[in-house]
């Protein structure tokens, strides 16, 4: 009887392989990618002190909520989870996206390397 390899048995086994992060709305993304649920202009332009800026212009929001996230990418044999996770607050590049619909509702799909941070 053969003895498998353990690097062999780490390069197939995922941290989401048991229950995808993008199970309750039927999505997961690849890779290094999250699934963004992108936040109202309301939302994104709101001061500390709950005064609403005026719209001055049709632009898509560059803030929203991180709805699914991808298992991360391989860097010699090695997954690198992605550093954001489901519920965080992220900040984008303004044309660092794809926007995609599930069930009636828009999502963005954003690349790890284009979040710009982390909102508190």
């Amino acid at each position: 009887m053969k003895k498998k390899n353990k690097k062999t048995q780490a390069k197939k086994s995922t941290p989401h392989a048991a229950k995808p992060a993008g199970s309750k709305i039927g999505f997961t993304p690849a890779g290094d990618r999250v699934l963004v649920k992108p936040l109202s202009q309301e939302e994104g332009q709101t001061t500390s002190f709950g005064i609403i800026i005026p719209e001055t212009a049709k632009e898509k929001p560059e803030q929203g909520v991180v709805v699914a996230v991808g298992p991360g990418k391989y860097d010699e044999d090695v997954l690198i989870p992605v550093g954001v996770k489901v519920g965080d607050k992220i900040m984008f590049n303004k044309y660092g996206y794809d926007e995609i619909k599930i069930k009636g509702v828009e999502y963005f799909i954003v690349s790890e390397a284009n979040i710009l941070g982390i909102l508190n």
